[in-house]
């Protein structure tokens, strides 16, 4: 069994900027997944935003706290606390803050095909 938080040492030490407008942890990564490449967490101030980008690799990003405006090719929708968010590989995505409150995620990868 592996607990990790965001308190652990091997978090708090993968800290990095993520695309531009957060700051993000992999609490878990291939050093400990089989089938998936990492779980995430991330969090964006508000007025801010993750940058639009295509990654090689399906995700889920699930809403934690605050309000966002998430794009997804073409599509784009308000989500809130307990909201999952599909994104198939290659697909265009951002999310944006757009509440008073900092927004935090957690995003699960899966391994590049």
């Amino acid at each position: 069994m592996i607990v990790r938080n965001l308190t652990h040492p091997e978090v708090k030490a993968t800290r990095y900027r993520a695309h531009e407008g957060g700051v993000a942890h992999m609490v878990l990564d291939t050093r400990h997944l089989q089938t998936l490449m990492f779980l995430a967490h991330a969090a964006v101030p508000p007025g801010e935003r993750l940058s639009g980008h295509r990654d090689p690799m399906e995700e889920i990003y699930i809403i934690q706290r605050g309000r966002g405006l998430m794009q997804v090719d073409a599509e784009s929708l308000e989500v809130s606390p307990g909201d999952a968010v599909h994104i198939p590989i290659g697909a265009f995505h951002e999310l944006t803050n757009i509440g008073p409150e900092e927004l935090t995620i957690l995003v699960v990868a899966g391994l590049i095909p």
